[in-house]
């Protein structure tokens, strides 16, 4: 199939929002919508979903009658009745032209209202706070206290340069926003992403999983990333895309599922590497692996009862936390207004780490809950004991960590004035005992 075809024939598989609610409470629904910083819409779905229906009904209609026409004509023929069976064989020839039309008809008016609900955003939580900017985001805790330094502190790519951080190589090779790592610097980037899964996966309860790192449009359109976002992946000669975080692959793997109430919840851990274009970030973070097209991070995935999402949503965040914790960072939990939040989610918590040579706080984990928005796109149902219907599924993720910014905090927050970065007790066993990085 080709390409384009292809990705409308996704977009019309899955609606990631319940229509049956907007046609109850369209005035909710725009209300929601509002907080999201977007444009009433429930008017133009109630429309559109009315001309489907009204649509689909005359087509049953009239498949039902060319189906009983069929039928009377070798009844009429057996009653001798030629004039009523020649009239019906033309009704039955009316409607074999008439059908298809109305299947055309109704392929075409599923297909522009889904494109419709593709375009909108979740609906936030109640306990979302209002606003659409960082600004309006919520501060919720913070753990320890700053660093001290009796000298002033240097940003990570000052620290990092003698120690083997080398972002001119990198592009030469690659262009901007990557980096070539070599020597200790490259032991303690792989030291922070092998911790952070062993803790993961053997304290916090995640399955490991390697996932593939190219995905088709449907994994894509199912969490969230097509056909809105659809710039800032990339995308190779084949039409798979890069994934731009393990959330796609892992989310994904429930897709057209039904899974047994027995298997709740589901929670999978990945270290990948990650790719993103960043082409809506034109001049943002241009310095530093802050913001890189390549990057590696441990995602977590949750896969749950709705009634569970909540608990699991804060039982996430503190696994997150946890990794900061262990590696004595200092850092804040932020909860996001309501349009300030990504795409998909319903409810979403940041982890902000102090950065002492930026002397700013800078996210290093976003923690979501997605309600059923990906589990709709995905077609991923649970069928619960004690129903005879099945129920979608409430999907979560969050990174544990991003490992980039996290080594980014590790030298900025270890750094010395000699320019040597002390390796934090919890990686010691990942450095081969290791208690110091020192320049070349």
């Amino acid at each position: 199939m080709p390409v384009a075809k292809r990705r409308a024939a996704v977009q019309e598989a899955r609606a990631m929002h319940d229509i049956r609610l907007i046609r109850d409470d369209p005035a909710a629904f725009d209300k929601a919508l509002k907080r999201r910083g977007v444009e009433p819409a429930a008017t133009g779905i109630v429309a559109a979903d009315a001309q489907l229906r009204a649509v689909q009904t005359e087509m049953q209609t009239a498949q039902s009658r060319r189906n009983e026409a069929s039928k009377l004509i070798g009844q009429a023929m057996a009653a001798g009745n030629k004039e009523e069976a020649e009239r019906l064989k033309q009704e039955v020839a009316a409607l074999k032209t008439h059908v298809p039309e109305l299947e055309e008809r109704e392929r075409t008016l599923r297909s522009d209202l889904q494109a419709a609900l593709s375009a909108l955003p979740n609906l936030p939580a109640d306990d979302v706070p209002d606003g659409l900017t960082e600004a309006d985001n919520l501060f919720v805790s913070d753990w320890s206290e700053k660093p001290a330094f009796d000298f002033a502190p240097r940003e990570h790519d000052e620290i990092g340069a003698p120690l083997g951080l080398d972002f001119e190589t990198a592009a030469a090779i690659s262009g901007s926003r990557f980096a070539v790592l070599k020597g200790g610097a490259a032991r303690l980037h792989r030291a922070l992403g092998q911790f952070m899964l062993d803790v993961q996966t053997a304290e916090n309860g995640y399955e490991e999983v390697a996932p593939p790192l190219l995905v088709r449009d449907e994994a894509l359109y199912g969490t969230g990333q097509l056909p809105k976002f659809a710039e800032d992946q990339f995308r190779t000669t084949d039409d798979r895309w890069l994934i731009p975080t393990a959330e796609v692959p892992l989310t994904n793997i429930v897709r057209d599922s039904i899974v047994p109430e027995g298997s709740l919840p589901l929670r999978f851990a990945a270290l990948t590497t990650c790719f993103r274009s960043e082409a809506g970030s034109a001049g943002r973070d241009t310095k530093g692996m802050i913001r890189q097209h390549q990057f590696d991070k441990v995602e977590l995935v949750s896969i749950v009862r709705p009634e569970n999402a909540a608990a699991e949503l804060e039982r996430k965040t503190r696994a997150a936390e946890g990794i900061l914790e262990r590696l004595g960072l200092h850092y804040r939990r932020m909860l996001l207004s309501a349009g300030d939040m990504g795409f998909g989610a319903r409810k979403t918590f940041d982890l902000e780490v102090w950065l002492p040579g930026q002397d700013t706080y800078r996210e290093i984990s976003s923690i979501s809950w997605f309600g059923d928005f990906q589990a709709r796109r995905m077609n991923a149902r649970a069928k619960l004991d004690g129903s005879k219907q099945t129920t979608f599924l409430h999907t979560l993720n969050g990174s544990g960590l991003a490992v980039g910014r996290a080594f980014v905090a590790v030298l900025e927050n270890y750094q010395r004035a000699d320019g040597s970065v002390a390796v934090p007790e919890a990686l010691r066993p990942y450095m081969g005992g290791l208690t110091e990085l020192s320049p070349a």
